[in-house]
């Protein structure tokens, strides 16, 4: 990463995240049109769509030679290299988004040599910005457009703990799962598979977990679990663009990433399949292995 000012980089993504949050704010979603990719449950928007180009156009002006992946304008065969690379969600998390639900976020990350180098992570409706920079530690800052601390926001680093409490178990962790918009399949008997095997009592040979949760936004998922809000976050299905900035915010906080099929210890940006666990100090292998064997002789396949 020689060369590149990341800091300025930070900054300018920061800069666009606010660009680009004011837009989505100003948008209503009972209004505008909406379209479909894959089926009924995976949407687009005119408004995903609008950001993406502001974003793209923002970025191409300050850095022309980086390169460009937005969910909005990929096409099949587009291949992350080792050039820095901006890996872009314009709004992660669409269905809350046209259901009016205020969980949805801006996703900018930068990729260097495949690895997640910045990343910025913006909520407007909540005005909760979560950044950091490789080798920088990662924050979380809230309210700086609602004018708090004389408009710079509550800054804080993330996890939200000064002390994390060790990694004790499946059976004393909060988890986060996506359903996904692939409703059929292996990778849905699989999925659903192991839902039931993380809710169910020991006796009846589940994890018993404490509870599960979905917050409907990939990238907003590994903020919970940078923050130390959620234990463990469990993904298969996604893109790079959903959890490339999201990556870079749950290193910095101390978090890993493994792969959501077991015996993957180092998942490439665009596996698709992930185990995100926070920042702790015992109990992050141990957790990881045991999720595993909840996924058993299961497997996700999706296309790369």
């Amino acid at each position: 990463m020689a060369g590149l000012n990341l800091q300025e980089i930070h900054d300018t993504l920061i800069s666009v995240a606010h660009e680009a949050g004011r837009m989505m704010l100003a948008a209503n979603p009972t209004d505008i049109d909406k379209g479909t990719k894959l089926n009924s449950a995976d949407i687009v928007t005119e408004t995903d769509k609008a950001v993406e180009t502001l974003v793209s156009t923002r970025l191409s002006a300050t850095y022309p030679k980086f390169a460009f992946v937005g969910e909005e304008t990929y096409k099949p065969g587009i291949q992350i290299t080792a050039t820095p690379t901006f890996i872009v969600d314009p709004i992660d998390g669409t269905t809350n988004f046209v259901h009016g639900f205020p969980n949805a976020c801006i996703s900018l990350g930068l990729a260097v040599d495949r690895t997640p180098a910045v990343g910025v992570v913006y909520n407007p409706w909540q005005d909760t910005l979560y950044s950091a920079i490789r080798g920088q530690g990662a924050f979380v800052t809230v309210g700086a457009n609602w004018g708090l601390e004389g408009g710079k926001g509550r800054k804080s680093r993330l996890p939200l703990a000064k002390n994390p409490v060790p990694l004790a178990g499946l059976d004393k962790s909060l988890v986060s799962i996506e359903w996904g918009s692939q409703r059929d399949g292996v990778n849905y008997e699989v999925k659903t598979e192991v839902f039931k095997k993380l809710c169910a009592t020991k006796e009846s040979g589940g994890a018993m977990v404490h509870s599960l949760r979905s917050m409907g936004s990939a990238a907003l998922n590994l903020c919970a679990v940078a923050a130390g809000q959620l234990d463990v976050y469990w993904e298969g299905g996604c893109w790079a663009w959903d959890v490339c900035a999201g990556w870079c915010i749950l290193s910095e906080a101390g978090g890993i990433m493994a792969g959501g099929n077991p015996g993957s210890w180092e998942p490439e940006l665009d596996s698709r399949k992930y185990l995100a666990v926070r920042g702790a100090p015992s109990g992050q292998k141990e957790i990881i292995e045991e999720f595993w064997r909840v996924i058993g002789e299961g497997r996700m396949e999706y296309e790369t």
